[in-house]
């Protein structure tokens, strides 16, 4: 009928991929190229019109931006303008793209649309017959569950995505927080609603760009709009915004919750691949920094992450080789200098004989196999060594003990306290556990306070660490009490005549005192700062004015030169330190508090 115009007809698969069906008036090489171009909002007409999913007109393809990359190939075979259709099924969505070129600036008359609205009609018809019959192949790129494309057509749509034009697409990784709680707690028919409730809200928000389900409460989004990448912050908010409306889960109301890591195509990114793991960083170190939130990839993240990941590599060795010990630093009385108790430290043996602190390792402990490992160790360490001082007669009050989010979380902590103790032949009375003021607060739910009350029920003291440098506030005492609260040294360096901390550590104090908590000031240093603190009330300290953290043998010499009457400023003896040194040069202290 129109001898002048040549058709192309090409079909588009699920995970937004072009594939020639029919061009009969075009050389091979042409429809060859096609093959596999993922759509976007600028892939010429055919890739534009099936992101979109409405006709675009091309009358001019040498001077159109959507023409940009692909405008050689079909000026070079004399094509000068475009029309293309999208084809879609009964469900709305985009199967197809039929197209008119032709060979002089123009666009198409009303006898050519016409001929072009059966065209698609037919298209319709035989795409979803193919379909059809095709579906068990289908399903191979598809997720069950949720209807959205899998892994396989992530990977395949991210192995044809382009990566010339930096800033031209981004990828967002979304990842559900609460589908593990929803499953142990309802079901797991409820954490397959769960799923599919939230894939369809967030493939919903993020049209016209494509959403995978990658794993089992993870997904991806190619974001090719361009409002989108303009503001990727805005963007991964319309995902949250979708999310917060409570879902029916199998009968249970539940709140989709999630966290989202984002990349953009950078300059240096040699592959999609480098943009798929820039988003998995920011992810990571989105939910290291707090679930529920957004985290862009900028370059220093992955420094950080490798960090990560070679610390927990590290201490999992010293942890399968023995070389993790307990450094101890004693708590006083502020006014007699009498040890009262002392806290545990964990120290990590370097492969060189060097004593590492727990905070150059404290990112391992991000991973829950690790925190929990290096609780039981240090539980079993200081048991024993807590044995050998009530052998020998020595008095030493308390031992604290710090545990961590991952130790409330595994639900077993009271029974590895009383498996380390009891077996030792320690009675729990002589224990404190420590909590870091963000393990405290820091989770939405009850979990760590149900499992506070649970231990001081049984009779154990808790102490609240760290206290002033995190979120609790002395209102979080009513709802989650505490035996102790410990002053963070920031505060103790800052006791000065001028200074707002010197206010704030003496309301601490007062109110804590009225409500039958100890209070312990940490980082005492200097002689001045003991005194302040105990004409402020508070009773007990502990800091490198009266001892750094020793090891087991030297806090043994420690506590029986005390109970000679050896308690004086410093506690600990110069002599000592000196014989530790020439005991063995090859261990240094790379850092100690």
């Amino acid at each position: 009928m129109f001898p002048e115009i040549v058709c192309t007809v090409l079909a588009v698969d699920r995970a937004g991929l072009l594939h020639p069906i029919a061009a009969p008036s075009l050389p091979e090489e042409f429809s060859a190229s096609l093959e596999g171009v993922f759509i976007g909002p600028d892939v010429g007409s055919c890739g534009t019109a099936a992101y979109l999913g409405v006709p675009i007109a091309a009358d001019d393809i040498e001077h159109d931006p959507r023409w940009s990359k692909y405008r050689g190939l079909v000026m070079s075979v004399g094509l000068r303008a475009c029309w293309s259709s999208p084809v879609k099924d009964e469900d709305g969505a985009t199967i197809g793209v039929v197209a008119l070129y032709f060979r002089e600036v123009r666009g198409p008359d009303d006898k050519e649309r016409a001929v072009m609205s059966t065209s698609i009609e037919l298209c319709e018809m035989a795409l979803s017959r193919h379909a059809r019959v095709v579906d068990r192949e289908r399903r191979a790129s598809v997720d069950a569950l949720t209807s959205l494309p899998n892994r396989a057509a992530f990977n395949a749509a991210m192995a044809r995505v382009p990566c010339e034009d930096v800033g031209s697409w981004a990828l967002l990784v979304v990842d559900l927080d609460n589908l593990k709680v929803v499953n142990d707690t309802f079901g797991h028919q409820a954490g397959d609603a769960l799923i599919r409730i939230a894939a369809q809200r967030i493939s919903r928000a993020m049209v016209p760009d494509v959403t995978f389900r990658v794993g089992g409460d993870e997904f991806s989004v190619i974001v090719q709009a361009h409002a989108s990448l303009a503001d990727l912050d805005a963007t991964a908010a319309r995902i949250f915004d979708a999310l917060e409306t409570p879902a029916d889960c199998d009968g249970h109301m539940v709140v989709p919750k999630a966290t989202i890591g984002g990349a953009v195509l950078s300059p240096g990114d040699a592959s999609a691949m480098a943009v798929s793991q820039n988003a998995d960083f920011a992810l990571y170190h989105a939910k290291e920094t707090g679930r529920g939130g957004f985290v862009r990839y900028w370059p220093g993240i992955g420094t950080r992450i490798t960090h990560r990941r070679d610390a927990i590599r590290d201490v999992t060795a010293a942890l399968r080789d023995g070389r993790i010990e307990a450094y101890y630093q004693p708590i006083v009385r502020l006014d007699s200098r009498e040890i009262i108790g002392v806290e545990a430290l964990c120290r990590m043996i370097s492969e060189a004989g060097e004593v590492v602190a727990a905070k150059n390792f404290q990112t391992a402990t991000s991973d829950v196999h690790v925190a929990t490992a290096l609780t039981s160790r240090m539980l079993s360490i200081v048991a024993d060594d807590v044995r050998r001082w009530l052998d020998e007669g020595l008095s030493f009050g308390h031992v604290s003990v710090n545990v961590s989010t991952a130790d409330f979380y595994a639900g077993n902590l009271g029974s590895k306290l009383r498996e380390s103790f009891v077996e030792a032949g320690v009675p729990l009375s002589h224990l404190i556990l420590e909590v870091n003021e963000d393990v405290y607060v820091g989770q939405r739910d009850r979990v760590v306070a149900r499992e506070i009350k649970t231990l001081r029920e049984s009779g154990l003291l808790v102490a609240l660490d760290d206290f002033g440098t995190g979120f609790a506030s002395l209102t979080h005492l009513l709802t989650v009490p505490v035996d102790i609260i410990k002053i963070d040294q920031s505060f103790v360096a800052r006791l000065w005549p001028d200074d707002a901390s010197l206010v704030v550590v003496e309301g601490v104090i007062d109110i804590a005192t009225k409500l039958g908590i100890r209070v312990v000031a940490e980082g005492i240093e200097t002689e001045v700062q003991a005194s302040q603190l105990w004409a402020m009330g508070c009773k007990l300290g502990q800091g490198f004015g009266f001892s750094r953290a020793v090891d087991r043998k030297a806090m043994t010499r420690l506590l029986q030169l005390h109970s000679q009457g050896a308690g004086a400023v410093p506690l600990y003896p110069h002599d000592a330190r000196a014989e530790d040194r020439g005991a063995d040069s090859r261990k240094r202290l790379t850092a100690t508090g």
